[in-house]
């Protein structure tokens, strides 16, 4: 699970999870805003920070666009051959998940400098309001996904997923439904323990931003950002195995039991963001274009 702990380590979620926008090439475009105003929410930095933020964002949205997009658009028509050719199995699912995990680990590492560099140049006043914006996102966390009852949890992740779902296959199916809300029923209390673990990685992050000046704190911020599941607690991976397990098993079941009319929407969908990241102007520039 990624968390937002600094701009740079959103540059990975949104160059990665951009699919997840109607529009995924104007998102992608505008990186250079939303980044650091998702930044802003934690940490309020000076003119001279900002400046040096600005030109470090380019060079890593350059560097992204030119040398990892090609591989993402890739990696999107491998799906998209999936579709077409009814192979959504177990294995495909894990493949192209593997795939999207070597990509992610390849832009943690490299933005990871640029973070312990940022990190490092905050002022104590930075680093209070850092812990202070993940205590108001943990008491936000917990209202909203842990203290409800877990029936209101699972129907309401069943609805989640069932949104998400819509949007690109169109309406679902009884059958379709009924699998999703057993699917949400067997995670159980995963919000839980998904929180739980979420506020013990913010937490090692503020303790280690807290003690910046340390020789050690490069392999510190290394390991919260490359190596994450290193920290997650035996409940918690055990939890993230069977969640993970269970939603293959989800896409693979509900693209069994797709129409045709699903299909054709879920393949325009793909095209369309294959299209839409095609068209960008430093990927032209890139390829000579």
């Amino acid at each position: 699970m990624s968390y937002r702990l600094t701009s740079l380590f959103w540059l990975l979620l949104l160059s990665l999870t951009i699919g997840a926008c109607s529009r995924a090439g104007l998102a992608y475009r505008n990186l250079d805003v939303i980044i650091p105003w998702t930044l802003g929410d934690y940490v309020d930095m000076n003119r001279g920070q900002k400046d040096w933020f600005r030109e470090r964002l380019k060079e890593h949205l350059h560097w992204h666009c030119t040398t990892q997009l090609p591989d993402y658009l890739d990696w999107l028509e491998r799906v998209q051959q999936m579709v077409e050719t009814r192979q959504v199995t177990d294995a495909n699912v894990q493949a192209r998940t593997a795939e999207a995990r070597q990509a992610i680990a390849q832009v943690t590492r490299t933005v990871t400098p640029s973070a312990v560099e940022l990190l490092r140049g905050l002022s104590d006043q930075q680093v209070s309001e850092m812990s202070q914006a993940f205590a108001k996102d943990q008491r936000e966390h917990r209202a909203e996904y842990v203290t409800p009852p877990v029936d209101e949890q699972i129907r309401d992740r069943a609805e989640r997923m069932s949104k998400r779902l819509k949007g690109w296959l169109g309406p679902l199916s009884l059958s379709q439904q009924q699998r999703i809300t057993t699917w949400s029923t067997s995670l159980g209390e995963q919000n839980r323990l998904w929180v739980a673990n979420r506020m013990n990685w913010q937490m090692q992050l503020s303790e280690a931003v807290e003690q910046r000046q340390r020789a050690d704190f490069p392999q510190r911020i290394e390991q919260l950002l490359q190596d994450q599941d290193s920290l997650w607690t035996t409940e918690y991976r055990q939890a993230h195995e069977r969640a993970e397990q269970a939603t293959r098993s989800l896409l693979v079941a509900l693209m069994a039991e797709s129409n045709a009319d699903q299909r054709t929407r879920l393949l325009k969908k793909i095209d369309e963001m294959r299209q839409d990241f095609s068209q960008l102007k430093c990927l032209k520039t890139a390829q000579g274009g």
